[in-house]
């Protein structure tokens, strides 16, 4: 049986960047949290608190192996006629599967894997959108927070020779992490 694309598209998913990117305002808000936890006022770090958030949230989903928070990617694959794993998770939403008719592909989303099934020598580019959270308010806390305290770490300790983050991090991590063989 063919199925065809779902009816909800990337629109309504709060604010997301596109081509796998972090929107702005989310980093925005991870740097607030940051700022408020040190309790740092005025703006005249945050092109440093920016880059520091973005590269905790980074690690962040690379402890978890998976998104967390909710962007499109954008995938092409050639078909084999066999089932094809997208490549990021977890999918929310498969978009839109472009470049070959609607009744030639299936489509399918189970436990945050996306799969597509085209025919034999056909090429798609699938439009999909995944992560575990639509905007940083709906990330889980302990996921936010542990952002939050690695933004904090990364910033106290800025010019030392890499002292571990606390080991509080990825026990806040610890319950997302995705894991397992053919993950």
């Amino acid at each position: 049986m063919v199925a065809s694309p779902p009816p909800a598209t990337a629109e309504g998913l709060g604010e997301m960047g596109m081509n796998g990117t972090v929107a702005p305002a989310v980093i925005a808000e991870a740097v607030a949290a940051a700022k408020a936890m040190l309790r740092l006022e005025g703006s005249g770090e945050d092109m440093l608190m920016t880059r520091l958030a973005r590269t905790a949230l980074e690690m962040g989903e690379a402890f978890c192996g998976q998104r967390l928070v909710a962007r499109e990617f954008t995938q092409v694959l050639v078909g084999t006629g066999d089932w094809q794993r997208l490549g990021e998770r977890p999918v929310g939403v498969i978009v839109a599967v472009e470049g070959v008719p609607d009744d030639a592909y299936a489509i399918d989303i189970m436990a945050g894997r996306g799969r597509v099934r085209l025919p034999a020598g056909t090429r798609a580019t699938v439009r999909y959108v995944v992560g575990i959270a639509d905007k940083w308010g709906g990330m889980p806390a302990p996921v936010a927070h542990g952002v939050v305290l690695l933004t904090v770490h990364l910033w106290e300790n800025r010019g030392t020779d890499g002292l571990p983050p606390p080991a509080a991090i990825s026990a806040l991590w610890r319950p997302y992490r995705v894991m397992g063989i053919g993950a």
